[in-house]
């Protein structure tokens, strides 16, 4: 498979959830990236972003809350899926300014032939469990 990449977000679009008098309001964002490993396969993800003065300048801390959605959109070659390696980082983001990412990784349940996708924010001292979680099959 060679070296694994980190797929890059395309903005679908958003919605503000918070007025905010200064800076920009808090809102939720809606991302679609395609599995860089896995051609075949796209994944949304909707995050929360903080507004205000630090959302502004790029300082604010985004909320662990996350959603995900994997859908087959092309062919899946299920001989190459077999060579993936498990819990290998397929998406990141940015959740704080330093220390905190929300990332999408994915396994392979084999047994089930499904491409499995989990999502969620870790920080160096103190991760969330808030997570989500999607499947792919493999046909």
């Amino acid at each position: 498979m060679g070296i694994s990449l980190v797929s890059v977000a395309e903005d679908i679009g958003s919605v503000n959830y918070r007025f905010k008098w200064l800076g920009p309001s808090d809102k939720i964002v809606v991302q679609a990236f395609d599995d860089p490993d896995v051609p075949g396969v796209t994944c949304y993800i909707s995050r929360a972003e903080t507004g205000g003065i630090k959302g502004m300048v790029g300082l604010a801390e985004n909320a662990a809350k996350v959603s995900l959605a994997c859908r087959q959109i092309g062919t899946i070659d299920p001989l190459a899926v077999k060579k993936l390696k498990d819990n290998e980082e397929v998406f990141s983001a940015r959740a704080s300014a330093v220390f905190k990412t929300t990332q999408v990784v994915r396994f392979y349940d084999e047994k089930r032939a499904v491409l499995v996708y989990l999502t969620y924010t870790d920080r160096i001292v103190d991760g969330s469990p808030e997570n989500a979680v999607s499947i792919v099959p493999v046909r």
